[in-house]
């Protein structure tokens, strides 16, 4: 069937005439800091909300694909590169962006702290800082509830994946494992049931190796049971 709907443009491509439109997206990259879950977030240089802090991201250019705009745009305005970001949702609400109808695609991402220390304010951005998530400020659009989104789907991966695994180093006790499930999570977990459930689901592969601490009793030493598998938010 022909759709007559369509009309020449100044290119001689059919296109539709109706509004189409603009796509961006954003960016909820999490590290693990100073035993606190943080997330990276820039100070916005030009209207609207000029000075507030947002999450990383941009509009999507026309030849350009979803994915490959998040990492463009997390790069540019923050100099982070190599981590994998997942796709998280869609924020659609035609009043999210005063200057037009905008529609969002929300990556996120859990990054050990050594490959996103270094991140520094690019362009667009006229300050760049790490909070903690139960201590934000103020923000730029919709961002908060992309946050929140974001931690949310994040602690649920806790409960079917190695994403906890994406932080630690290549040997650690079970105790310091605990720590990350309960940085991301928020709350205090039972040592034992803990231990218990790592173990039978094979999480873990003992070392046979002792950390040995002033003061404290040895503890053994773990590394991820399959390392080559190790869920890197995917």
């Amino acid at each position: 069937m022909n759709d007559t709907s369509k009309g020449p443009s100044s290119a001689g491509r059919y296109c539709y005439p109706h509004p189409h439109p603009a796509v961006t997206t954003d960016i909820a990259l999490f590290t693990i800091r100073d035993g606190r879950l943080e997330i990276l977030l820039v100070r916005r240089a030009a209207p609207p909300h000029a000075g507030a802090w947002a999450l990383p991201g941009g509009f999507v250019e026309p030849d350009e694909c979803l994915e490959d705009c998040a990492l463009r745009e997390l790069a540019e305005e923050t100099g982070v590169k190599g981590v994998y970001l997942e796709q998280l949702y869609t924020f659609g609400d035609p009043r999210r962006d005063p200057r037009e109808r905008v529609i969002s695609v929300a990556y996120y991402a859990l990054a050990p702290l050594q490959r996103v220390a270094g991140a520094v304010a690019g362009s667009d951005a006229a300050a760049l800082a790490w909070f903690a998530v139960d201590a934000l400020p103020e923000l730029a659009f919709d961002h908060g509830a992309v946050i929140a989104r974001a931690l949310e789907r994040l602690r649920a991966k806790l409960d079917y994946s190695t994403i906890a695994f994406q932080v630690m180093p290549r040997k650690f006790t079970l105790g310091e494992l605990q720590e990350v499930y309960e940085t991301i999570l928020g709350e205090a977990l039972d040592k034992r049931n803990f231990r218990k459930r790592v173990q039978a689901f094979g999480l873990v592969h003992p070392l046979g190796e002792m950390r040995r601490a002033a003061g404290r009793r040895p503890a053994a030493l773990y590394r991820a049971a399959h390392p080559e598998r190790v869920d890197i938010i995917k």
